[in-house]
C-alpha cells in the first residue's frame, strides 16, 4: 500500500449541505451512484462500514471504520476493498474523506478523496473515475 498515492476531486452542487450530506450517507442513495453497492452500517465513529454487491459479475465485500464525522460537512473512514489484491490488513486500508464547504446556502463544493493505493495503476483508475461518480451524485442531489 502506497499511502503517498492520492485522489481527489471536487465538483459544485446546486444543493444545501443537508441535501448533499444525505446523499453519501442513506444506503439507498448511495445504492443509486455506487453501482448498486449495498452500504451497512451506522455512521457513528467506530463502527464498520459494510460494501457488498455484485460488480462485473464478481461478488464483493468490501469494509472498512468510521474515523470521523461532523454531519453535513465532514466524513472520514479507512476503506480496504479486495479488488485491491491487498490482504485484509490495518496497513492496507486507504483513507477516503468526504467534505462540504457551503458556498451559499443552495450551493456546496463537494470534494471526495482517496489517500492510499496498492499502485499508480488503481490510483489512476480511480483519479480517473472520480470525476463521473461525482456528477452522478451533483444529478442525484440537485433533482427536484
Amino acid at each position: 500500500m502506497n499511502k503517498n498515492l492520492k485522489a481527489t476531486s471536487s465538483i459544485e452542487i446546486n444543493s444545501a449541505s443537508e441535501e448533499v450530506w444525505g446523499a453519501l450517507t442513506k444506503p439507498e442513495k448511495i445504492k443509486e451512484y455506487l453501482f448498486g453497492t449495498e452500504t451497512i452500517t451506522d455512521w457513528k465513529i467506530g463502527s464498520q462500514i459494510v460494501f457488498q454487491g455484485e460488480y462485473n459479475g464478481q461478488s464483493y465485500k468490501d469494509k472498512g471504520n468510521v474515523l470521523e464525522n461532523k454531519q453535513n460537512v465532514l466524513l472520514k473512514y479507512n476503506y480496504w476493498s479486495g479488488f485491491s489484491g491487498l490482504e485484509d490488513k490495518p496497513e492496507n486500508y486507504s483513507l477516503i474523506t468526504y467534505e462540504i464547504v457551503p458556498l451559499s446556502k443552495s450551493k456546496v463544493k463537494f470534494t471526495w478523496s482517496q489517500e492510499g493505493f496498492a499502485n499508480e495503476e488503481n490510483q489512476k483508475h480511480s483519479q480517473s473515475g472520480l470525476p463521473a461518480l461525482l456528477e452522478q451524485i451533483k444529478k442525484l442531489t440537485e433533482k427536484k
